[in-house]
């Protein structure tokens, strides 16, 4: 007999990132989304992959990603009430064969589909597994004070990357990459999905303007790490704005420092080495 889905880790892990993100702020009413790569193996402990509960359209092309599992967030549902109801709120679904639906194996009792941003996690999904294997995640929300920074500060990836880094003295050895930053668009659309994807190719940070910010990687400790780190830079940035500006700050010459210590690379032509 299979075990009870509600105690699967991949469950409780849904259960307990959302609950965590609600209170936080970053995920107010129905805002923002998580999906979450199951393997067979994981999926079969806990339920029958034969029984199909119902199929759900899709209109978005996901073949590359066809007979692959999924756990994810549902469509208007609100983070704070996945802890109470995670069988009505989330939903595991598998790619259909011909990529153009869903098929939902539990979840979604009330009726509900999966997130409105879907094909944005799909293509993020697909660039992401072609870098690496591993990544399995990927988180959107609100993040309060990167939104605010996206207000007052250039949009320009090299200078946004730039000020992160200087804000927090951890934020070039968490993301030496940088982050990724697109225009304004539309959300739940194809458009902003293949505009995210690509930047995934570069990045595992792309920042929505006036929106929010989404994030990759392997585990939700990882992801949320990540996302959690680039808001702690923000809100400092927000504060010594507040404070009539920085005075100092980290040297080009320290940043290279702290990446050279932790062994990573910061991203091409970010740093002017020498420049105090």
């Amino acid at each position: 007999m299979s075990k009870e889905v509600m105690k699967a880790p991949f469950v409780q892990e849904m259960m307990k990132v959302t609950a965590n993100l609600y209170r936080l702020g970053w995920d107010e009413r129905n805002g923002g989304n998580i999906s979450y790569l199951l393997t067979e193996a994981e999926v079969g402990e806990y339920l029958n992959p034969d029984q199909v509960i119902r199929t759900i359209p899709m209109i978005f092309d996901a073949t590359e990603l066809a007979g692959k599992y999924f756990i994810v967030t549902g469509s208007g549902k609100y983070f704070k009430n996945v802890i109470d109801a995670p069988d009505v709120n989330l939903g595991i679904i598998r790619v259909a064969k011909a990529g153009d639906s869903v098929e939902l194996l539990w979840g979604f009792t009330d009726g509900g589909i999966p997130t409105s941003e879907l094909p944005s996690h799909f293509m993020s999904h697909i660039e992401r597994l072609k870098i690496d294997a591993n990544h399995r995640i990927i988180m959107h929300n609100h993040a309060t004070n990167i939104i605010a920074m996206t207000f007052t500060h250039s949009l320009e990836e090299r200078d946004f990357t730039r000020t992160l880094w200087q804000m927090c003295t951890e934020c070039i050895v968490v993301f030496p990459e940088g982050v990724g930053i697109l225009p304004w668009m539309v959300p739940g659309t194809d458009a902003i999905g293949i505009a995210t994807a690509t930047k995934m190719r570069e990045f595992r940070l792309v920042i929505w303007p006036h929106h929010g910010i989404f994030g990759a990687g392997s585990t939700m400790d990882e992801v949320f790490g990540l996302i959690e780190t680039a808001e702690k830079a923000a809100e400092v940035y927000t504060l010594v704005q507040a404070q009539g500006g920085a005075q100092q700050t980290i040297t080009d010459q320290q940043l290279q420092d702290l990446a050279d210590a932790f062994g990573v690379t910061a991203k091409s032509g970010y740093l002017q080495v020498g420049v105090k």
